[in-house]
């Protein structure tokens, strides 16, 4: 196919701004959004979402801006809501291990009932039980009880006092003690201490002799009447276990009934239930009045209380719907949980009240959307999600003493199962690389949600970018957009595409373009987006960000940077690179240029050999080495040296795009034919001679342009792009004017001996029709005819005698190797 001039009408797209069927888009705002250009996506998002079974977790591909998290989302939100509400979780105390609080889970509400329920037994219980202890009837049931022991005790006493009383001995009770008087015999007058020791030694024996023996009866009888003081002590309890179990009983019948009566945890619930009422029973004489305050510890009754209360760390009665969160800063405390603890004596306590739920825990049953890139930033917790997703239960574990610096009494609460569907935001590489490095982690998000970069343009997809467009002006309240302006916004995102036939994915690139035409309009103080504004805005928006473009216009437009857009030159030609910059991208002419002289080294690539080439760049002066093999196989061997140079470029090369330019200044520097420096070229290029598409087409040409324009234009310049570009095309305004003008021109071009010709004046000698693995013979009057007599030139000057001298081939490895 031979070179080809494109005319101005296919340098971008024509959109006609009738057939979108609307004056502006305020005829559109009643019209519901879609996923545009995403059905794909929007298939496998709701397929995962609605399937209940395990492992069946979204991973969520695509670029950020493509809208992949508020159309999941929204999606999210609309399964959710014909799901049924989860349970309620809470905490409770373990009376049989209380380091190990319980978990139970009850119908969605049924937790703040218990709750309020307990609350509203705590408060009862603490007035009712000393009014029933403290009645009438437990009074005198209570009073016959003691009279009963005291009578017993009495009885015993009393012979315990007939006993000392034979022996001449007098019992008193002192503070609860007994104190033994000895009695003279004959008189019966207390004897004292100094009348004692006058008695004979004999009688002083005896004496002592009914002393002990009075002390073996005295141990006897409190061998008697401690039993007789635990049986009343007993009996006491029980009377009042008695009373107040009527009353706890009916309490946790009043409890029971507020709850529904079959769900999964109720025995639990029961449990709980019976070991409140024991532990109530057990500690009766804690909730009495007691008339020695010191003897009571203030806060025992305190302690008592709060293990009856009921720990709600997740409340579902204000949900209609299953739950969907969304973790924004995900970290340990927030996504899996916590447990509170106090200072009490410089040691941190916690027991049940203490348990924190994290979004894990209130996403139960319902939906998680996570960042990937959130949980790489902290490994525990993306260890602790892993374990979660391959055995579906969390524990909630309180921080190490390690951790705090102080020593710990925690608690280990009961791991919970949980059953959460996680929507994983990710990208395209951290996909695979998990599919590839952990296949047990990626087996557990078996539904791939992949939002694609762009999407075919048609009039559907032009309708529902319009919707996308309007739903903006509303919802922001922004002026609405006229059809023309819909269309600018339109071509814009086929210019973010790179593509003719296709829109851009990146909706908020197109938001942006959306709120600056916005904010163009209103300073002009119209009502109605017009086309002008968005041109306004994105004019705007380069001149904001485009001081480097400058700069370099200015180096080359000073003579700083040498570029020639006029004349010829032998082995010298200007390619086309991209500058990337984050917020900027732009192009720019760079000069190539290439020397060769009989040798034998072969072709030497100046940036690799100073590490300034990319191994992509490298590839594609290989594949021109082969090239140039193939082109000339019949000469062979090929005796040559050359160079081929990227001229002042300090900052590395890579990309293949300016290959073809490689290869047109090399067979210029064999065939001593001179190219035209007005003429850009960019294009990679195989081994067969083919020139193919590369990216930035259109930055690249603008870039040209400008130069063009900055030096001045002639009317001779242009740019040589592969013909496979041709559709990428969606050129600045200014541009198409030049061309339309007959000032600037586009060439496109499918074979490299097309461009050859062009841009030397002269055939390239390769037919059409030829195949490089023939035997060639080329034309002498053609290009490759004259690069082919040069190269036989250089094979014949090495075959000459020569003096013999040192071997200093230089290797080809890169500096610093």
């Amino acid at each position: 196919m031979p070179i080809v001039r494109l005319a101005a009408e296919s340098l971008s797209v024509d959109i006609d701004p009738e057939a979108l069927c609307f004056t502006d888009t305020a005829n559109l705002v009643d019209q519901p959004l879609s996923w545009i250009g995403q059905e794909r996506a929007r298939q496998a998002a709701y397929f995962g979402l609605n399937m209940r079974q395990p492992d069946y977790n979204l991973f969520v591909l695509g670029a950020a801006g493509s809208g992949r998290s508020s159309l999941l989302k929204q999606a999210m939100t609309e399964v959710a809501a014909n799901m049924p509400v989860p349970p309620d979780l809470c905490f409770i105390h373990n009376f049989d291990t209380p380091e190990c609080p319980l978990a139970i889970r009850l119908p969605a509400g049924q937790g703040s009932v218990l709750q309020q329920a307990l609350d509203h037994f705590i408060s009862n219980v603490c007035r009712e039980i000393p009014e029933y202890l403290n009645g009438e009837a437990t009074r005198q049931e209570s009073e016959r009880i003691n009279q009963k022991f005291r009578q017993e005790e009495a009885k015993a006493y009393a012979q315990l006092c007939a006993f000392a009383e034979k022996l001449n001995f007098v019992i008193r009770r002192e503070s609860g003690r007994l104190i033994l008087i000895l009695l003279d015999k004959h008189s019966g007058k207390v004897l004292s201490e100094d009348e004692i020791l006058q008695l004979p030694a004999a009688k002083r024996a005896a004496i002592e002799q009914d002393e002990a023996v009075l002390y073996q009866e005295i141990a006897r009888y409190l061998e008697k009447t401690h039993p007789l003081e635990y049986k009343r002590e007993e009996a006491l309890t029980t009377l009042q276990q008695i009373k107040i179990q009527p009353m706890l009983a009916q309490s946790m019948a009043v409890i029971l009934d507020s709850l529904h009566s079959s769900f999964s945890d109720r025995t639990k619930v029961e449990q709980f239930l019976h070991g409140i009422t024991k532990n109530v029973l057990d500690n009766l004489a804690i909730f009495l009045p007691s008339e020695n305050e010191d003897e009571k510890s203030p806060s025992a009754l305190k302690e008592i209380l709060a293990c009856y209360q009921v720990n709600l760390a997740v409340d579902n009665r204000h949900l209609r719907g299953a739950p969907v969160l969304i973790e924004e800063h995900p970290s340990f405390k927030s996504l899996i949980g916590g447990i509170k603890h106090r200072v009490v004596e410089g040691m941190l306590v916690s027991n049940f009240t203490g348990i924190r739920a994290g979004s894990l825990l209130k996403a139960h049953e319902g939906f998680l959307m996570l960042y990937l890139d959130d949980l790489f930033a902290n490994e525990q917790l993306w260890e602790k999600i892993s374990t979660l997703l391959r055995s579906h239960s969390l524990l909630i574990e309180a921080p190490s003493a390690t951790a705090t610096g102080m020593p710990m009494v925690s608690i280990e609460p009961e791991m919970v199962a949980v059953q959460v569907k996680i929507v994983l935001i990710g990208s395209r590489e951290q996909y695979y690389a998990i599919q590839e490095e952990d296949p047990e982690l990626a087996r557990r998000f078996r539904v791939k949600v992949d939002f694609s970069a762009s999407f075919m343009a048609n009039l559907q997809t032009y309708h529902a970018l319009s919707i996308f467009i309007a739903s903006l002006c509303q919802v922001s309240r922004l002026p609405h957009f006229s059809a023309t302006a819909v269309v600018n916004v339109l071509t814009n995102c086929h210019r973010e595409a790179e593509d003719q036939k296709r829109l851009t994915a990146n909706f908020s690139r197109t938001e942006t373009l959306v709120m600056e035409s916005a904010a163009q309009c209103m300073a002009r103080g119209s009502s109605l987006v017009e086309a002008a504004d968005i041109s306004s805005a994105l004019q705007a928006r380069f001149l904001r960000h485009a001081y480097p473009l400058e700069c370099a216009l200015e180096a080359i437009v000073d003579g700083d940077v040498v570029i020639d857009v006029t004349g010829e030159a032998i082995g010298q030609i200007n390619g086309l690179s991209l500058v990337e910059m984050g917020d900027l991208t732009f192009g720019l002419p760079i000069r190539i240029t290439a020397h060769a002289f009989a040798g034998e080294e072969g072709l030497l690539n100046i940036e690799r050999e100073v590490g300034l080439s990319g191994p992509v760049h490298d590839k594609g002066v290989f594949i021109l080495q082969n090239l140039l093999c193939a082109l000339f196989h019949h000469n062979a061997p090929l005796a040559f040296n050359a160079s081929i140079v990227f001229e002042q470029q300090y900052h590395g090369i890579e990309g293949d795009s300016a290959s073809c330019a490689e290869l047109y200044a090399f067979l210029s520097a064999l065939s001593g034919l001179p190219l035209r420096q007005g003429i850009a070229v960019t294009g990679a290029i195989n081994q067969f001679g083919e020139i193919l598409p590369v990216g930035g087409i259109n930055e690249k040409i603008e870039g040209f342009y400008r130069v063009c324009a900055a030096i001045g234009l002639d009317g001779n310049q242009g740019v040589l792009i592969p013909e496979r570009n041709r559709r990428h095309l969606i050129l600045a305004r200014e541009v198409i004017d030049a061309v339309q003008q007959g000032v600037f021109h586009i060439y496109s071009a499918e074979q490299m001996s097309d461009g050859l010709e062009m841009l030397t004046g002269m055939p390239s000698g390769l037919m059409s029709d030829a195949r490089l693995n023939e035997i060639l013979v080329y034309e002498p009057h053609t290009v490759l005819g004259l690069a082919q007599k040069t190269l036989r030139n250089f094979r014949a000057a090495c075959q000459q005698p020569t003096q013999a001298k040192p071997d200093n081939k230089r290797t080809h490895e890169r500096a610093g190797k």
